[in-house]
């Protein structure tokens, strides 16, 4: 690697790697694509129970969580803002939300979750949890305590590489619903 593209660190770079004998299958990256695979597929496959698909949970938690806006939830969720309005017409269509004009702004839409919408809202991070808990089965405290400081650790230095290469922003994860046109697509969590 040149030093010009690499960070400057008090602490030089790994070798846990070697090009000559990489093997996808002990990859930080692709472990982690996989986990989040399977993580994504169960959370689908739980949210069904609240006739929810798997791009159509994350706006709605979104909204519950605060944010009003399109544009909010847009940049939250990474995605853009023609992709959340299609995902807010379906949630709108099933009578979870409703969106208004601004009085104050036109170009901004506010959101608001109707009565049906909140109480399937408030269900989402009870299934966040148990799913995250299955797949956290078997770990002591102190390792899932582990597991987030060393996957924040991951995230800062990525962070950090991007910045010193001046790096534009990565490619967003696309998650898309079944049937779903190509880009109707929303970012998982």
């Amino acid at each position: 690697m040149d030093s010009a593209a690499s960070p400057r660190s008090p602490d030089p770079a790994p070798s846990f790697y070697d090009g000559t004998q990489y093997c996808k299958d002990q990859s930080v990256g692709f472990l982690m694509k996989r986990s989040l695979a399977v993580l994504v597929r169960n959370l689908e496959h739980q949210m069904q129970a609240l006739d929810l698909t798997g791009t159509q949970w994350h706006p709605l938690l979104h909204i519950h969580q605060g944010c009003d806006t399109v544009a909010g939830c847009a940049r939250e969720m990474q995605t853009d803002a023609g992709a959340m309005t299609r995902m807010l017409d379906r949630l709108e269509a099933k009578g979870l939300l409703v969106r208004e004009r601004s009085s104050s702004d036109r170009r901004v839409v506010n959101l608001a979750l109707t009565p049906r919408g909140a109480e399937v809202a408030a269900q989402i991070p009870h299934v966040l949890a148990a799913v995250l808990n299955e797949h956290l089965r078997g770990f002591s405290a102190e390792e899932f305590a582990q597991l987030l400081r060393l996957l924040q650790r991951f995230i800062d230095n990525g962070e950090a590489l991007a910045e010193a290469n001046q790096a534009a922003p990565g490619p967003v994860l696309v998650v898309q619903e079944l049937g779903a046109q190509t880009d109707d697509t929303t970012t998982a969590e």
